[in-house]
């Protein structure tokens, strides 16, 4: 018992040690007025960095990650369902994709799909 608790002290310093050494190599040495400044490629910025915010390029994005999670939820649905009749899981896929075709045929009336506006 004395020697397992020996080698749990004796690892814990270890482990202590090494991250004591990692922190203090990691830490920034110098500190220029460039490096701490937004822009680190060294030239003065040629616009106002606070610019509006697209809303049109944030609702393409939404749309690619609604459409990204519909794979992640569709694929594993074909191995769950090869256990359940066919009926329920057409019924199931058909439902799903419906509702998605119908949230596509909305963002495309309201013109969110449309790059020149």
């Amino acid at each position: 018992m004395f020697y397992i608790t020996l080698m749990i002290l004796f690892l814990s310093l270890i482990s202590n040690l090494v991250m004591l050494i990692a922190v203090n190599l990691s830490k920034k040495k110098i500190f220029d007025r460039e490096k701490n400044s937004p822009f680190e490629c060294g030239f003065n910025p040629m616009f106002y960095t606070r610019m509006p915010f697209s809303l049109h390029f944030f609702m393409i994005t939404i749309l690619f990650l609604i459409f990204d999670v519909e794979i992640t939820i569709l694929l594993p649905l074909y191995i769950t369902f090869q256990m359940n009749n066919l009926s329920n899981m057409i019924f199931i896929h058909s439902f799903f994709l419906m509702i998605l075709i119908l949230g596509l045929y909305h963002e495309w009336k309201q013109n969110i799909l449309n790059w020149s506006m």
